[in-house]
């Protein structure tokens, strides 16, 4: 995973065409009037996220992925259905997925983790780069020769995916995508599905994704579950932080060449500092992606931040490295406290970070750690588990 997609998600030839017509919105909400209340599948329900929608009819789920590509655009639809179901009328460019999904090409190792929540890992059978993984049962997949790399985007192996003929290929709705590339998949009639789970602003609606991928294996029950004890803890968790006094300052990431990438204040990792309990400086700004600032613009108030986190990204950095980098962030009271924090503790020696795999469906657990981080007498028990602090 490039440095450049971590910050964005720290700080948080043919288009297939989904879009609904006002005629196909009509036959969909009667399907919907008339769909059996006794359907086969048992139902979840969609609490946080923003990007997706699953309902329930008799005999298939209909998916709607919203906005895909992160920006204002066709909604792309899936109808999920068992093997020799007929498909739905009135749905002309949905895509049929048959569930539940055996094999599964993923595209993105951030993938890895709604498996892992599922305990469902032995349904990868092809990733879009086997060098970025976490998950220990996935990397023994991998040593194993039980997954296949396949490229992604523009390097995607198109052969090599035909000949494993997938139920599913997932993706990621990156910025500014399109699905030009997957066409000769399309035409050879496997499936493929947008995940957009770094569009969401708040880390419950992220981990919700999970969600989808639940849907996709049949595992409503189970994903109904546990993710309610997730949520169930993560609001205790809040609950608990935003009762505290005072809240610490804090600031976040690093400078680059180019700017400070600060998340915005509607961002997945502002909500995670006010959640905390901390006071973040940018958390009025009404963007949901990220700020690039100048380094001016972000000293003075770093000069009295009491936390400094999401310093670097490389598991070896050390408050002495970091101040190799810029001689001016000796100045911060955070860096002369050595209250300097990174997301790196669980990073395996591919170079692969869980922060980004298990880390994004057990938001509970990040927001245990930022709370015994700035408030450590509300969870004296709790040992970090994604972020450590940077030694001397």
């Amino acid at each position: 995973m490039s440095k450049l997609l971590c910050l964005l998600i720290i700080c948080t030839g043919l288009i297939i065409q989904g879009c609904n017509s006002s005629g196909d919105k009509q036959k969909e909400q009667a399907a919907a009037a008339a769909a059996d209340t006794a359907t086969q599948f048992v139902k979840t329900r969609i609490h946080h996220a923003r990007g997706f929608e699953i309902r329930y009819f008799k005999d298939f789920k209909l998916v709607n992925i919203i906005n895909p590509f992160g920006g204002q655009g066709d909604t792309l639809q899936y109808i999920l259905q068992k093997k020799g179901a007929a498909m739905p009328e009135g749905y002309p460019r949905a895509q049929r997925i048959e569930i539940p999904v055996k094999s599964l090409a993923a595209m993105s190792s951030m993938h890895v983790g709604l498996l892992g929540f599922l305990d469902a890992e032995n349904v990868l059978t092809a990733l879009g780069s086997v060098q970025y993984v976490y998950s220990p049962k996935v990397v023994a997949l991998i040593n194993a020769g039980k997954i296949t790399e396949v490229g992604r985007d523009q390097g995607l192996n198109d052969e090599k995916v035909i000949e494993m003929q997938p139920d599913l290929v997932m993706t990621i709705g990156n910025p500014g995508g399109k699905m030009d590339h997957y066409r000769i998949l399309k035409e050879a009639g496997i499936p493929v599905l947008i995940n957009s789970e770094w569009v969401e602003q708040t880390p419950l609606a992220r981990a919700e994704w999970v969600k989808l991928m639940a849907a996709l294996l049949d595992k409503e029950a189970l994903v109904n579950e546990k993710f309610a004890k997730v949520e169930a803890e993560y609001e205790r968790l809040s609950l608990l932080a935003q009762k505290s006094a005072p809240k610490p300052t804090v600031l976040s990431g690093l400078n680059t060449k180019d700017a400070w990438f600060m998340p915005a204040g509607n961002s997945y990792m502002a909500r995670f500092f006010r959640d905390a309990g901390a006071d973040y400086h940018w958390h009025d700004s009404p963007a949901a992606g990220s700020l690039p600032l100048s380094f001016e613009a972000v000293y003075p108030f770093a000069l009295s931040a009491d936390y400094w986190l999401n310093v670097g990204f490389d598991p070896r950095d050390t408050r002495k490295s970091i101040l190799a980098q810029d001689a001016r962030y000796a100045d911060f009271k955070a860096t002369k406290a050595g209250r300097l924090y990174s997301y790196n503790r669980l990073v395996n020696d591919r170079g692969s970070n869980d922060f980004f795999e298990s880390g994004s469906v057990n938001p509970h657990t990040v927001l245990a750690d930022m709370i015994r981080i700035f408030h450590p007498e509300l969870l004296p028990g709790h040992q970090l588990v994604y972020y450590k602090q940077l030694p001397e």
